[in-house]
């Protein structure tokens, strides 16, 4: 089901029509304005996707659009942080959680044409543990990544190697009259990637991690070489959060598929002096300068199975010094044969990869 042709398919049967956006090296990007998602991203001269799809999609895609199921697609998409304030309507009892309408799907514009377009959405919020009503503007684009390593002499030992990537802008503005005194906010970006392989998070120290909610096997979790490994294979959910402090910037996810090894990497600028607002769901404290900038989530239950590579922007708002953050990040993504996989990790992740 996870190809190009019948992703597309599949959309345009359920009434979700999609645009396809093909960078100048040849790496096709399937976007759903439908909740603003990067569904497929697809190498030069193949059909395979890099990411995961909510198989359910094939199984009847006007229901599934229509149930509350539709609006988790797949893909890459944006929500926004942080999750303790926007995500439980009931607060302080956490027994209920919600993805607020408003920001997913969300009512997304296209504005522009051709390969200059943005996806536009303007969102009432509620912020529930703040107790406020804020209102912000996201805007979404999309251009070309280059392979980082295609001036590299690695690169030309890794003939059999298929690269796809993109990069991502994504820019979220306050619109309240009194700005200063909202929220605060940010952006919240969530690759949904095929369940049952590694993340890998290279850090400037060794510092811990945090966890956000769950209990993850001490089995799944290693720590050395200023690398955090996460195998991400257990039933039920569970996320841990890296400092802004202790990330390089960089987070890896490597899985199998059909006999060979995919990495997709996330590159994000990432600023240890900003205000990472993401906060675990047991800090219900004042909101602010304590949250992570890298996550990952492993989701295992009746929601699907699948990985989530996630990853905060700045915020903005109260307490931030900020009304407004553009960010842009990078997608690499490789597939081919194991050991050429493992080299490109080395190299461009850590020589403990």
């Amino acid at each position: 089901m996870n190809t190009e042709d019948r992703l597309i398919e599949i959309l345009r049967t359920g009434g979700k029509p999609s645009e396809l956006y093909e960078t100048r090296d040849g790496s096709r990007l399937l976007l759903l304005p439908h909740g603003a998602r990067v569904l497929g991203l697809f190498a030069p001269n193949s059909q395979k996707n890099f990411y995961w799809t909510n198989p359910a999609l094939s199984a009847g895609p006007r229901e599934f659009f229509l149930g509350e199921l539709g609006r988790n697609t797949g893909g890459d998409r944006t929500w926004l942080a942080p999750e303790i304030d926007i995500h439980f309507p009931m607060f302080p009892d956490l027994t209920t959680y919600k993805v607020p309408h408003e920001i997913d799907p969300g009512r997304y514009e296209i504005e522009g044409s051709g390969n200059s377009f943005q996806l536009v959405s303007r969102i009432g919020l509620s912020l529930f543990c703040s107790a406020q009503k804020t209102e912000v503007e996201i805007r979404k684009s999309w251009s070309a990544s280059p392979n980082p390593l295609r001036y590299d002499e690695i690169w030309s030992r890794t003939g059999e190697v298929e690269y796809a990537g993109y990069s991502q802008r994504t820019k979220l503005k306050l619109l309240d009259r009194q700005p200063c005194e909202s929220g605060p906010v940010g952006a919240w970006n969530l690759l949904q990637l095929p369940h049952g392989g590694t993340a890998f998070f290279p850090l400037h120290s060794n510092v811990r991690h945090t966890t956000y909610f769950g209990t993850i096997p001490e089995c799944d979790l290693e720590q050395k070489d200023r690398v955090i490994r996460y195998n991400m294979r257990s039933t039920g959910i569970q996320k841990l959060g890296i400092s802004a402090a202790a990330s390089t910037g960089r987070a890896g996810y490597v899985y199998s598929s059909e006999g060979q090894s995919v990495l997709v990497i996330r590159n994000v600028f990432v600023n240890p002096a900003a205000e990472y607002i993401d906060v675990s769901w047991t800090n219900t404290g004042e909101l602010g300068g304590r949250g992570s900038a890298f996550q990952a989530c492993n989701v295992n239950n009746e929601l699907g199975s699948f990985s989530e590579l996630e990853y905060h922007a700045p915020g903005i708002g109260r307490g931030t010094g900020r009304l407004e953050y553009e960010d842009e990040s990078q997608i690499w993504a490789f597939r081919g044969p194991a050991e050429l996989i493992r080299i490109i990790g080395r190299s461009l992740l850590s020589p403990a990869f």
